[in-house]
């Protein structure tokens, strides 16, 4: 019974490591993103990200920005399941597990020397994916009621066929046992941390007076560490009544996981920005689908290293393996319209290519279609010194509920951006903005041999950022 309990939690450890991040592509790469979203048509060094093209309009000369963010995140998660009622340490059927992440410090540049006119080129650095670490001290629902689910049947199983061999009939001897069972107790642990470092190389060129183009590839190196444990997980029963408690020790078993996943790949990108009057300004980007092979190092103890041996699911995480998590392709356009010069009026959509971004296990084939975005802002020049700016965002993401687990749901969101610009001189400026995520709440039901599992997901995000920009 100690061997099949352990084994099965192995695997729902490793499945849930294998998903974390999931969809993850970071487009808040400046603090202008934070007070104003929608950038997919802005003729600014701070738009590199978002609108490459749009800095072949920038004045001759170089152009720098420089920015942090701090970035603050929960991740809650309030799973009810019948057996959790059974857990000696908090005996209720609703347990909740809350996940904080945290990214105090997240830096980042943008860089476009112009020149001739015609030309310029143009570097980048930024998180394009991740930026922190999620930590849950209780561990996952998912663990929990795995683990209650086995230890409750092996208990049952066990006692059952020693009532049977006594010449209790079957079904008899079946209620009985369950009807012993006295709960469980365990400790469970799990932290999560994912980054994705990006450098941008890339020039642009006008191909007309009104028409530019851009051409950049995008070095991403990938950095994820998963690391959990469940220890000192007990089982109880009692039979007759009037016995005493039996106590099934299990933690000479404890499962005992610490993943590191090192990749690199190289991501093409292209943009083109139309100035089509004194007015609108259009432009276009596509980021190619990018391959991307994750390489393990990994730290098991020796039960967890034999289980794997066995387990494909654990065996996933062998040392030395290569697991994909390509780069999804994203496909951006965005409009500025300027009513009068003072004002910039926005808008701008993405999609991005989720089911065609290679997952470990094919988890990209639980996509019910890609995620689409769209957002709005405007900003206006109050005074020659300063400018405000609001926004708005809309992520849309389109998964099924098999998709969704512990450590790797996604809940579409409105978000809000709002912020200044402090235009200290001809050159530099000052950018201050803040960006709050709201998110909507899924429940998902998830049918167990025991009972039904439900999950009612949760998630909030909060990031401040400052940007200097230069101007030579």
């Amino acid at each position: 019974m100690k061997k099949r309990i352990t084994l099965a939690l192995a695997a729902t450890l490793a499945s849930a490591s294998m998903m974390a991040g999931g969809l993850l592509t970071n487009t808040n790469q400046n603090a202008s993103f934070l007070r104003q979203m929608s950038q997919d048509g802005i003729i600014d060094v701070t738009g590199l990200y978002t609108n490459p093209a749009g800095t072949a309009f920038l004045t001759p000369g170089l152009h720098l920005s420089l920015n942090i963010q701090s970035a603050k995140q929960s991740r809650d998660i309030t799973t009810t399941f019948p057996l959790f009622a059974y857990n000696h340490t908090n005996p209720q059927a609703t347990h909740r597990f809350d996940g904080d992440a945290l990214a105090p410090v997240i830096p980042s540049f943008q860089l476009s020397y112009n020149w001739d006119s015609r030309w310029s080129v143009n570097a980048a650095f930024a998180l394009g994916g991740g930026g922190g670490k999620c930590e849950f001290d209780q561990g996952l629902g998912s663990f929990e009621a795995l683990y209650a689910g086995q230890i409750y049947s092996g208990i049952v199983s066990s006692l059952s066929q020693n009532l049977v061999a006594a010449g209790m009939p079957a079904g008899a001897a079946q209620t009985t046992a369950s009807g012993a069972f006295r709960g469980y107790s365990l400790n469970s642990y799990m932290k999560g941390r994912s980054y994705q470092f990006c450098l941008t190389l890339g020039g642009t060129y006008k191909i007309l007076p009104n028409l530019s183009a851009f051409v950049g590839l995008r070095g991403i190196y990938a950095t994820n560490n998963y690391n959990g444990w469940v220890t000192d997980a007990k089982g109880y029963w009692q039979y007759p009544a009037i016995a005493p408690v039996t106590t099934v020790d299990l933690s000479a078993n404890s499962l005992d996981l610490n993943a590191d996943q090192n990749g690199f790949t190289a991501q093409p990108i292209i943009g083109m920005d139309w100035q089509a009057n004194d007015h609108w300004n259009l432009a276009f980007k596509f980021e190619l689908p990018t391959r991307l092979s994750m390489k393990n190092k990994t730290e098991m103890n020796a039960y967890t290293q034999a289980v794997a041996q066995t387990n494909a699911t654990l065996g996933q995480f062998a040392d030395g393996r290569k697991v994909r998590e390509d780069i999804p392709g994203i496909l951006a356009l965005g409009a500025q319209y300027k009513p009068v010069d003072q004002l910039r009026l926005m808008a701008g959509w993405h999609y991005y290519m989720d089911k065609q971004a290679k997952k470990e296990g094919d988890k990209q084939d639980l996509i019910d279609k890609g995620t689409m975005e769209f957002s709005a802002g405007a900003e206006y020049d109050v005074l020659s010194w300063l400018t405000v700016s609001g926004s708005w965002q809309c992520t849309r993401y389109r998964l099924s509920e098999a998709y969704m687990n512990d450590l790797s749901f996604n809940l579409s969101s409105n978000a809000l951006g709002v912020g200044v610009r402090f235009n200290v001189s001809e050159r530099c400026d000052i950018d201050l903005g803040y960006m709050h995520n709201f998110y909507q709440t899924r429940d998902v039901d998830t049918q167990t041999a025991v009972g039904v599992k439900s999950d009612h997901y949760y998630r909030s995000n909060r990031v401040f950022g400052v940007g200097v920009n230069l101007h030579f």
